[in-house]
């Protein structure tokens, strides 16, 4: 393993500590491990919180801005962030409109989220959580109950995040996160595994000729493995996945997402693909994003999200926002 660390053990707090030196604009609490807008908490708004293991940047802490979340909890890598963190970052961006947390379906950041959710209430604090569960690869697993969260988290971020920022209320903000959930649904697909720094090694092995159908952001395993095919015939594969699990209209928003260790010349062929292959189908894409984004360490490999477009959620979409890892009209 070859990797920009020190010791292993401090990966994820040198690298907060790398965030608040390079991003003045958010607040680093270093020792509670969130991280937070610089101006929350915000009267009168309702405060977004979002959270899972390290290892996906930029998501979550490179979400953290005006029009997107006012606070992410990093855990350990691939690891859930514990209730006391989520409570403390809860606090912090609580300016009496109530919090919303943004939680991936896996089985620890459910439980951890719902625990601080509760002592948070206990404090007077009006919580309520949007539960992304958009990867149509695999339901229930060792991982999950229900299907696990990707691609779509950042969806849910940016078009929830659009909405408080508006002075929305916090039912309707929840209310919005669940309707771009539901309308959302994403495959992904592994060439080489994640390697953590702790561990060393690859997460698992892949044989040069083939490749994970429906791998999970941690690794976990998919569908099924295969032998390489054309990007074309892959492609194609995923959105038959995707559109007979949950059929999504004829107008959609994509996300074309590297999973860490893919070159961006692969993804815009990738894309490339999917609008051809949509345009096959009468499918109009409303907005598309491609990049890395919701990311698996090095993992080689990427993620399809397709969903369903309102004229609500485009205009909520093209709002402005200013974080590190999402950037327009601002």
């Amino acid at each position: 393993m070859k990797k920009f660390i020190n010791d292993p053990a401090d990966v994820v707090t040198q690298a907060l500590a790398g965030v608040a030196a390079a991003h003045p604009e958010l607040r680093v609490e270093i020792e509670e491990r969130y991280i937070v807008r610089a101006d929350a908490p915000r009267p009168g708004k309702v405060g977004l919180l979002s959270g899972g293991g390290s290892g996906h940047e930029p998501l979550h802490g490179g979400f953290v801005g005006p029009g997107m979340l006012d606070a992410a909890c990093p855990g350990e890598i691939f690891t859930s962030p514990v209730p006391d963190q989520i409570l403390a970052a809860t606090k912090a961006v609580d300016g009496g409109a109530g919090v919303l947390h943004i939680v991936k379906n896996y089985t620890g950041d459910v439980m951890n989220f719902q625990l601080a959710g509760e002592l948070a209430a206990d404090e007077g604090i009006g919580v309520e959580t949007v539960l992304v569960d958009d990867d149509v690869a695999v339901e229930d697993s060792t991982w999950t109950a229900g299907r696990r969260g990707t691609g779509a988290t950042l969806l849910v971020e940016k078009i929830c995040g659009a909405l408080a920022e508006e002075g929305a209320k916090l039912g309707e903000v929840a209310a919005i996160g669940r309707e771009v959930n539901a309308a959302s649904a994403s495959f992904a697909y592994a060439l080489t595994a994640g390697t953590t720094p702790a561990a060393g090694r690859p997460g698992f092995d892949l044989p040069d000729d083939e490749i994970e159908a429906g791998v999970g952001i941690h690794g976990e395993p998919g569908r099924r493995r295969e032998k390489l095919r054309p990007a074309r015939e892959l492609v194609r594969s995923a959105l038959d996945a995707i559109l007979a699990a949950k059929p999504l209209g004829d107008r959609v928003f994509v996300l074309v997402n590297g999973l860490g260790g893919t070159p961006l010349i692969e993804l815009y062929l990738v894309y490339n693909e999917v609008a051809d292959l949509l345009s096959e189908r009468n499918v109009e894409i409303a907005r598309r994003l491609v990049g890395n984004y919701v990311t698996s360490l090095d993992m080689a490999g990427l993620s399809i999200t397709l969903t369903a477009a309102t004229g609500e959620m485009i205009r909520l979409w093209d709002a402005p926002v200013c974080t590190p890892g999402l950037r327009w009209g601002a």
